[in-house]
């Protein structure tokens, strides 16, 4: 009886690392900073460590975030990544988000891009989308 518990407790554990693994290898391309428009990355970014962090004072405005693990940070908010799944030719990112007055679900439509750059788009119907340049992995 002892192995058999043994052993199943073993499975779920495995399971759980595979899946945990599986979900790591769909955000492997998204990992990093981003940034889009005109600034550039030097302007809203430091290195700190192994990564990347927000230049301080933080430009709150810069249309800027970083993925690191299964989080993502913005210059006001830090999310923890639920779930990425294909939409169409698009990934959907689905977010649990706070910041210093809320705490939200966001749903972000991406699609990495032939060049290295990924695009976000606002909707479905959104068939140009806002390009994002990575300054790091």
């Amino acid at each position: 009886m002892k192995i058999g518990v043994l052993a199943l407790g073993i499975g779920v554990s495995l399971s759980v690392f595979s899946a945990a693994a599986m979900a790591q290898d769909g955000l492997a391309p998204f990992q990093g900073a981003w940034l889009s428009g005109g600034e550039g990355c030097a302007e809203v970014y430091a290195s700190a460590g192994k990564g990347m962090a927000f230049k301080k004072p933080v430009d709150i405005f810069a249309p800027a975030f970083i993925i690191s693990g299964r989080r993502l940070r913005t210059p006001l908010a830090s999310c923890r990544i639920k779930s990425l799944r294909p939409s169409g030719t698009r990934q959907l990112m689905v977010l649990d988000c706070a910041n210093a007055v809320a705490v939200d679900v966001v749903q972000a439509l991406i699609s990495p891009q032939p060049d290295g750059s990924l695009k976000r788009y606002f909707n479905e119907q959104d068939t140009t989308g806002t390009t994002y340049t990575q300054c790091s992995r």
